[in-house]
């Protein structure tokens, strides 16, 4: 364990528990000098007073980790590179604002984005009434999906209360590994008077699942695997048992947003499908077990890549997690459709993302899976695993859906992942440099950026009279 100062957090769990120095210190049965020090960052905080931490106040201490570090260092200096502020503030400021006062720095991100969004809204007003043209740069509304992406982060997407039901339904009803469909499907009779059906017609449109609760049937489409039949019944079973908790989280996530409660009781609700088909106890010890080699588990679960994937990403449960994994999918178009994280790995929101990562190479090599050592700007290094997903259509012509899905996990991880064979985890060369995205990215001499990061000059070659290299090098 590295040295780690964080002395403004042990200093707010004391104030936020209306201690003293004196009390804290008589708590933790050290001396009140020795916990001075450790507020003002003279002293590192060690494993033997996080666990008494532990110990006394019952706390996680993920609360004392740096995983969550980088993801806010990224969101913060999006913020502070805002064109409107002509005040640099340096990488090293932020680290230590993140490191000392993180609930300072969470809260001027949430203020940057009211501001965009209360200037997007004068923009609109000002186009409407004829007053301008209604476009200023980098200024645009919060999303849904962007709080529910936030609120999932926050909870390191693992959600205990939910993971635990699943589990227990899952021993109760007596479910069988791989073979869900069955036992869900007696198991809403049984319980809920819920008739399963198919819907077996041609059209291209057909709904994954319909609940048609007057005639207590739920329809499915027939085309669908028998994993992604006892994924939906499972969703299903969740929007009725799972209601009043998955109701209370969304309100928590949603601030007021009507259409971001919705998309959080849909991630929640397949949240808890994906914890009943892969019930997390058993499921931690099959991954385990294989050195967390996805296509077994898919075979032994009965589910898909991607799904095992995204099952990877929720195993935090406090006292027994897995491994802290990344989840990621994207399509050809670089658009990012899931982002799971129990780590800290973190894709910046402006300027997309980097292109030398392996999971647009998959692309080029459909069904493959690709292994990348990706090192980071400050140095963190992980191991990627990135494979092509298609969900296929109902007949010949009609357009399918393909994305390319990565799995990431730390470098000090990765010789526990079965991907780790035949790689230099000890060289540091053997490691692509990639980057948050071009608009943050620090690295200088990329061959791949596409524009300069945010707030730093253009570099100019007079000799080719161009913006070098963030022009494309054809001539």
């Amino acid at each position: 364990m590295k040295k780690a100062f964080m002395g403004g957090r042990l200093k707010r769990l004391r104030e936020e528990r209306g201690l003293t120095q004196i009390a804290l210190a008589r708590a933790l049965d050290l001396s009140p000098s020795y916990l001075n020090q450790l507020e003002k960052n003279q002293r590192p905080l060690t494993v033997q007073v996080l666990l008494k931490i532990n110990a006394v106040f019952d706390v996680d201490v993920q609360l004392f980790a740096e995983d969550d570090e980088s993801g806010q260092i990224a969101d913060l200096r999006e913020v502070l590179a805002d064109p409107a502020l002509t005040e640099r503030v340096t990488p090293g400021e932020i680290r230590d604002l993140v490191a000392n006062m993180p609930a300072i720095g969470r809260a001027l991100v949430a203020f940057h984005r009211r501001y965009r969004n209360v200037a997007e809204q004068a923009q609109a007003m000002m186009a409407g009434l004829g007053l301008g043209d209604g476009e200023t740069p980098g200024l645009a509304p919060v999303l849904p999906y962007e709080q529910v992406r936030d609120f999932f982060f926050a909870h390191h997407n693992h959600f205990l209360e939910l993971d635990l039901a699943a589990e227990n339904l899952f021993a109760s009803a007596g479910l069988l590994v791989g073979d869900v469909a069955a036992g869900l499907t007696n198991y809403l009779a049984r319980r809920h008077d819920i008739r399963v059906a198919f819907d077996r017609s041609d059209a291209g449109n057909t709904p994954q699942r319909l609940f048609r609760p007057a005639d207590r049937i739920l329809q499915l489409s027939a085309q669908l695997t028998p994993g992604q039949r006892a994924f939906q019944m499972a969703v299903q079973i969740a929007l009725i048992e799972m209601a009043e908790a998955i109701e209370r989280l969304a309100q928590s996530a949603a601030a007021g947003s009507t259409e971001a409660r919705a998309l959080t009781r849909i991630g929640l609700a397949n949240h808890f499908a994906g914890a009943l088909l892969m019930p997390y106890t058993i499921f931690l010890e099959a991954a385990e077990a294989v050195y967390y080699d996805v296509d077994r588990l898919a075979d032994r679960f009965g589910v898909g890549f991607e799904t095992v994937c995204h099952r990877l990403s929720t195993m935090q449960r406090p006292g027994a997690s897995g491994l802290p994994f990344f989840f990621i999918r994207v399509d050809r178009a670089g658009n990012i459709s899931k982002r799971q994280s129990a780590t800290d790995f973190h894709f910046s929101k402006v300027g997309g993302t980097c292109p030398l990562w392996n999971v647009y190479e998959a692309f080029a090599q459909p069904g493959r899976i690709l292994t990348q050592l990706a090192r980071m700007p400050d140095g963190r290094t992980y191991l990627w695993v990135a494979r092509t997903v298609t969900h296929r259509m109902a007949g010949y012509g009609m357009p399918g859906k393909t994305f390319a899905v990565a799995l990431g996990c730390d470098l000090r991880h990765a010789d526990r992942l079965v991907y780790s064979k035949g790689l230099d985890l000890t060289d540091p060369e053997a490691a692509t440099p990639i980057g948050l995205g071009c608009k943050v990215c620090e690295r200088h001499n990329c061959p791949q950026r596409a524009f300069p990061a945010i707030g730093r000059p253009l570099v100019i070659d007079e000799k080719r009279r161009d913006f070098a290299p963030y022009l494309a090098d054809d001539r």
